[in-house]
């Protein structure tokens, strides 16, 4: 697929791919009445499906730079359909955590999508590629919680994943229809590229960085959306269909990625990141302080939408510095690079909604906020001291013009 729809059609499909493993997050208190089981038992359904995308990121994604990518995209679109049949029919908190570990293992198509963005265009033009496609990324993430939580008000939560399988499937057909076939640039066994995995994340200290960055700022980003439905449910009374409303809020933070992008190219990676931990600071200090304003209901929304705005906008901005990072340390394993990068990244995803369903059980939303804050400081710390303040850039060892896709 080639011309100004390519890079728009990739976002979509990340879209799709993305939104399988968030759909859970704001029906977790409707599943648990459905289980008989109490939220705190029901967080593990969101943490498996978190690790199970980490899986799959480590043991499918390699796959990119060494099978053919459509191919390989095709299967994956449809065993995530049936992991998502799977979480419909779930009679038991066991079963939803397994089908949600499986949904989330197959979800990592997306990121058999994701790297063929820089593919597509000049060198000089790569965060703007990567930040066209993080945008339906990050619209899939935010717009999943709102399709799940308005049609289990209609319909109930089952439907939700009945739906969701429909549309994973249908990408089939799609993929094979326009995107063209994709061989790999490198001639590698399987075995051979999970052996280099090792090799890149020991001989690349700026992906050790982004990846410790891009874990601490996720892990962060997590504890808003794990608790953000016991939040308002606990305030208001109010059901998953609200918590989900939010995900349309916050989405308006995705429109941030082209410019986030044009800014690596122009300012530097390093710029992008360091604004983009100022601005998540800024949200949690936000949200932090405007709790205080729970006893009138519409200014705390306000004060919520304004501070889910800020927290997305600052992860979208790290999420396109950090990619953009890492993606220019070589084209023939960007694959590779974005497995070590997005399974560090998930890890911190997975250890983030863990932690703030304690820390909300322990101190409430102010303990969640004063967890997230923490996790941004020690990120700071890291990026304060790290590699990139010493040798900025990433170190090219990409040509000045990509090749197209085979």
């Amino acid at each position: 697929m080639a011309g100004r729809w390519a890079l728009p059609f990739l976002g979509v499909a990340c879209a799709v791919g993305v939104a399988s493993i968030y759909f859970n997050q704001p029906l977790l208190l409707v599943m648990g009445k459905t289980f008989g089981r109490d939220a705190r038992a029901m967080e593990w359904v969101a943490v498996a499906t978190q690790l199970g995308y980490a899986a799959g990121i480590l043991f499918f994604v390699p796959l990119g730079d060494v099978a053919e990518r459509r191919s390989l995209m095709m299967r994956m679109y449809a065993a995530v359909s049936v992991a998502l049949v799977l979480a419909a029919l779930a009679q038991g908190l066991a079963w939803m955590i397994v089908a949600s570990a499986l949904v989330g293992l197959m979800a990592a198509v997306t990121h058999v999508v994701l790297p063929i963005a820089p593919d597509l265009v000049n060198h000089d033009q790569r965060g703007k590629a990567i930040g066209t496609v993080m945008t339906g990324l990050l619209l899939g993430i935010l717009l999943a919680r709102t399709f799940a939580g308005w049609l289990a008000n209609v319909a109930g939560w089952r439907s939700v994943f009945l739906v969701a399988a429909v549309l994973n499937l249908s990408f089939v057909p799609v993929m094979w229809k326009v995107m063209p076939r994709m061989l790999p640039r490198e001639s590698l066994t399987y075995g051979q590229a999970m052996r280099s995995l090792w090799t890149l994340f020991r001989t690349e200290p700026l992906l050790r960085e982004a990846g410790v960055l891009g874990a601490l700022t996720f892990a962060s980003f997590s504890c808003f959306w794990t608790t953000l439905a016991y939040l308002l449910n606990s305030h208001y009374g109010l059901g998953p269909g609200v918590a989900g409303t939010f995900g349309i809020v916050g989405a308006a933070g995705a429109l941030v990625a082209p410019f986030a992008g044009w800014l690596a190219d122009k300012r530097g990676t390093r710029f992008v990141v360091t604004a983009a931990g100022a601005v998540m600071t800024g949200s949690y200090i936000w949200l932090l302080v405007t709790e205080g304003l729970r006893a009138s209901t519409a200014w705390h929304m306000v004060a919520l939408v304004v501070g889910v705005v800020a927290l997305d906008v600052g992860q979208q901005m790290m999420q396109v510095g950090n990619q953009t990072r890492i993606f220019g340390l070589g084209a023939g394993a960007r694959s590779r690079l974005n497995t070590i990068y997005m399974t560090i990244f998930f890890a911190g995803g997975a250890m983030g909604s863990a932690l703030a369903g304690w820390a909300w059980w322990r101190w409430g939303w102010n303990g969640v906020c004063g967890l997230a804050l923490v996790l941004i400081a020690a990120a700071g710390i890291r990026h304060f001291t790290g590699y990139s303040r010493t040798h900025g850039e990433a170190r090219v060892h990409v040509p000045a013009k990509e090749c197209d896709p085979v």
